[in-house]
């Protein structure tokens, strides 16, 4: 290819590497990231490595590290290199958590997360669940099969003998590990390996009910109501300890820096911090790993009662028992971060440039390292300068936001180059995020709110008000529209659960007098099962008597609207303001033109929707013919 000064230029002035790049979402934990410089910030990667090592060498059982940073200097760039080295490799196991949506039940969120996060792919190109599952029937039968081969073989062995298969194979495990305790959480992770069950077991898994039909098939109980934070505890400390028999749990607990506060009193940090240290006593073996703002761990962590014995564990390899601080950028920094991101652009345009830092120019780029700027003002300082032949104006530390960016053709809103790069994130990680019915909710709320004033099928939208609700009562209806002149009163309720949540979701959908609804709305993307008879008949009640609705969800119908969520939820990291967000939200018509939206607001069809999956139906064993390296399995 023959590369000339304008054939770069041309790309220069339609592609910006950088726009919308700046903050490290939980897809790019798991997914493609951003470029990386090891060398950047070293020794707080290293220090984790350093204690998978001796952890997976019987030299610590238990590990606690907190890397403290000031915004934006680096704290999920460095969590984004430790889960990509640790893909490579086969001594550990990586768990994510950012999402603290309940305080009052952080072992139930916990165990959630745990679930979700053995869901992503290790080393093997497979499910980290799928993975646990294989070491655990090639120990309990000696054999030395890939997860994929086992994954291969079970249609067949189900086809042949059904959930028999199941049952010999947990028994099989239970004789060689006699201290497992649970032995439904054992079948549930062999159930992983089979193609048709893997989204129900990991369901299970995570603490949540499946259908009564569905539990009953799989022969795994369904939680009990009582006390789910009990029992969420002790299946995460079980399955952790069964994970641990064959890798290192790394944990890490990020975005703890929120002012959200629990019933008694913690912070999200504090809650978290105290979860750490009943995790570090309780585990056979693992690496825990905090990440926090300097100010949350003096002003939080330290203010704990017992506050010596919490530090001892969250810093627990630190001689100082002090977390690990990350260091702002100097200038050889800068230079190898910017000239990393460029060699990843033009090789993916297949392009040469110049020199290796156009447009930028190395002696300017040096001079911004004397301000100690911080990860993110370098990358927002480069999307704001990334013109070919830049001049440099400004400092990164005292960069400015427009509404509007002007090249040579377009003008583009400032709001857009964050939408287009959550919108890819959220695209490869839509079928986790179809199953997440609270920031789903969250998503609505806020295209709603965009609205309010707007008059779309009839209904003039007043406002949207949150639900006033008991504590029994909380989280089944997500948010009310009021609308013309509050004749109009719609609870919208997402839920994508199963078992007795969606019974009890519709009965409360249903309560019109209770929450003061004119109209009640699930909004729901799976089947209900007919064997669910309570949920069924609160279903033809809400259709057939109380003039409800049941909106179907699609993909393709949240995907905007979950992507500008998450440009909201980041928007003082990505220096926008709300009204930015919305004029955007306008000016793209994400909510007025949205079918989902508009589906909410349109008067009651009373039929249930046509469009929808088949999850929420029984699981029927599909006959199966045995692939090449099929196996007898004798029972």
């Amino acid at each position: 290819m023959t590369v000339t000064a304008s054939t770069i230029d041309d790309l220069i002035q339609n592609q910006n590497p950088f726009a919308g790049h700046i903050v490290v979402r939980p897809q790019q934990i798991w997914g493609k990231s951003f470029p990386d410089v090891p060398s950047i910030n070293a020794h707080a990667s290293n220090a984790v490595f350093d204690a998978v090592d001796k952890v997976s060498k019987g030299k610590r059982e238990t590990v606690g590290i907190t890397i403290t940073a000031e915004k934006g200097l680096g704290k999920s760039h460095i969590i984004s290199r430790i889960r990509h080295r640790l893909q490579t490799e086969d001594s550990s196991l990586f768990i994510y958590m950012s999402k603290y949506d309940n305080l009052n039940q952080i072992k139930s969120l916990f165990l959630q997360s745990v679930a979700s996060s053995l869901r992503a792919f290790g080393s093997q190109k497979v499910m980290q669940w799928q993975e646990i599952a294989a070491a655990l029937i090639n120990e309990a039968k000696q054999w030395n099969y890939t997860p994929q081969q086992y994954i291969n073989m079970y249609p067949g062995w189900l086809s042949q003998h059904s959930t028999k298969a199941i049952v010999h194979l947990t028994e099989s495990v239970l004789k060689v590990k006699p201290e497992i305790t649970n032995p439904y959480i054992v079948k549930a992770i062999l159930w992983t390996l089979s193609p048709v069950h893997i989204n129900y077991a990991s369901y299970w898994l995570s603490g949540l009910e499946l259908a009564q039909s569905q539990a009953e098939a799989m022969g795994l109980p369904n939680p009990k109501s009582e006390d789910r934070e009990a029992e969420a505890l002790s299946n995460v400390r079980q399955i952790l300890d069964i994970t641990s028999y064959y890798r290192v749990p790394v944990i890490c607990f990020d975005e703890l820096d929120i002012a959200d506060a629990a019933d008694n009193g913690f912070l999200a940090a504090q809650v978290i911090a105290n979860l750490v240290k009943d995790l570090y006593n309780s585990l056979k073996q693992g690496v825990l790993l905090l990440a926090m703002y300097p100010r949350t761990w003096e002003d939080q962590i330290k203010a704990l009662p017992e506050a010596e014995a919490v530090v001892d564990r969250l810093a627990s390899e630190q001689a100082d028992r002090q977390p690990i601080a990350l260091k702002y950028l100097n200038s050889d920094d800068i230079v190898a971060l910017v000239s990393q991101w460029l060699q990843d652009f033009y090789e993916e345009h297949q392009q040469t440039p110049p020199h290796r830092l156009y447009p930028f120019d190395e002696t300017k780029l040096r001079e911004l390292g004397k301000s100690r700027p911080t990860v993110r003002s370098v990358l927002k300082w480069c999307a704001e300068n990334f013109v070919p032949n830049s001049p440099i104006i400004d400092n990164p530390t005292n960069s400015t936001t427009n509404t509007t960016t002007t090249t040579k053709s377009t003008t583009i809103h400032t709001v857009q180059p964050y939408f287009d790069n959550e919108l890819a994130n959220v695209e490869v990680s839509i079928d986790s995020l179809m199953e997440d019915q609270n920031t789903i909710g969250h998503a609505l709320w806020l295209a709603f709110n965009s609205l309010t004033g707007e008059t779309l099928e009839g209904v003039k939208i007043e406002e949207i008000e949150d639900i006033e609700a008991s504590a029994a009562d909380e989280g089944y209806i997500d948010f009310k529209i009021i609308g013309n002149d509050w004749k109009v009163r719609i609870g919208v309720s997402v839920v994508q659960q199963d078992g007795r949540y969606i019974g009890a979701a519709l009965n409360r959908l249903i309560d019109y007098n209770k929450f003061d609804l004119t109209r009640g709305c699930l909004v729901r993307s799976k089947n209900i099962n007919p064997g669910a008879a309570l949920a069924r008949e609160r279903l033809r009640i809400l259709l057939q008597q109380k003039g409800g609705e049941w909106v179907g969800l699609q993909s393709q119908d949240i995907k905007p609207l979950l992507a500008i969520l998450f440009v909201y939820y980041d928007r003082e990291s990505y220096e926008l303001t709300e009204e930015q967000i919305f004029e955007f939200i306008e000016q793209k018509q994400l909510a007025i033109n949205n079918p989902l939206i508009r589906e909410i607001l349109s008067d009651p069809s009373g039929q249930e929707p046509t469009n929808l999956t088949d999850d929420g139906l029984p699981i029927s064993i599909p006959q199966s013919v045995p692939t090449a390296d099929y196996i007898e399995l004798n029972l």
